[in-house]
């Protein structure tokens, strides 16, 4: 399969599941979302509009004005993702009743909007909306990304307030913190990697452990300490998160002093993990 078609597969699948989310969980339910889809879902309570043309005319528009922003590649699968998402909208719009349990609702909205969303940005295409007006606030004023794109969705959260009520603004809160979580599962996957940082007068020795003892791959830098104004090295390796504590017996018994950090890894590519994948597909 190629790379464009399963490209297009993982789009079609997410933004089937991203809009089923809005339109069997979401909005029976009263509840809205963040974005351009949230702003469509709340003047669809207001003034019975339909979700689905809102969000592709406001999307539309927003694509249309910050389409500089984006990579040529993003553009063009934006164009994928952007009409998918609201003709699915569009056509499951009004087809169940409430499920009576709202905060059920939310959850599962959450979760189904985030799987949806991971699965578009994968691709690296664009849902345009509140992301897109936050590359072009950032490209022109230097606005971090994040931090815009939340008060963004926050302020469209919020101006339902009067429309859907606090109680509902609350679930949608939910629902909201349940999507994030859901998109990084998607983007980083069931197994996060750790990277350790490992500072030692030893180093190398412990490299040499971490080699026979656990068949990894590591890399050796040469340092130079700060505080005690010595040289010293580095050991730097990518495990994931079930080898640290045998990691950590490793370390402990080369140097129980040895200074070690360890923090999560968004993505690994390339090295001893794309040995991995060439014996995984040999094997087959």
């Amino acid at each position: 399969m190629g790379k464009f078609t399963k490209d297009l597969c993982m789009i079609t699948l997410g933004s089937l599941c991203y809009a089923l989310a809005l339109t069997l969980l979401a909005i029976p339910n009263n509840l809205t979302e963040g974005g351009v889809p949230g702003a469509a879902i709340i003047l669809h309570y207001a003034f019975d509009w339909s979700p689905g043309i809102v969000t592709f005319i406001l999307t539309s528009v927003i694509m249309i004005i910050g389409y500089k922003s984006l990579p040529k590649r993003a553009i063009v699968l934006s164009l994928l993702s952007v009409p998918l998402v609201s003709i699915f909208i569009y056509i499951s719009e009004d087809l169940v009743e409430s499920l009576g349990d709202p905060l059920a609702s939310a959850i599962f909205a959450g979760f189904f909007i985030g799987v949806g969303c991971g699965l578009i940005f994968r691709t690296g295409s664009s849902m345009g909306g509140t992301s897109l007006i936050a590359k072009m606030l950032h490209n022109k004023f230097d606005w971090d990304m994040v931090r815009t794109i939340f008060v963004l969705d926050i302020m469209i959260v919020l101006s339902g307030f009067f429309v859907i009520g606090p109680l509902n603004i609350m679930y949608t809160v939910i629902a909201l913190f349940i999507a994030k979580k859901s998109t990084d599962l998607i983007l980083e996957g069931l197994d996060p990697r750790k990277a350790v940082s490992i500072i030692s007068r030893k180093a190398p020795l412990i490299a040499d452990a971490i080699i026979d003892n656990m068949n990894m791959s590591v890399t050796v830098f040469k340092g130079y300490g700060g505080y005690l104004k010595d040289d010293t090295d580095m050991t730097y390796v990518i495990i994931n998160k079930y080898q640290l504590m045998r990691l950590k017996k490793v370390i402990s018994s080369i140097d129980e002093n040895a200074f070690v950090v360890i923090h999560d890894v968004r993505d690994v590519f390339g090295g001893s993990f794309a040995w991995d994948e060439v014996k995984k597909s040999e094997s087959k």
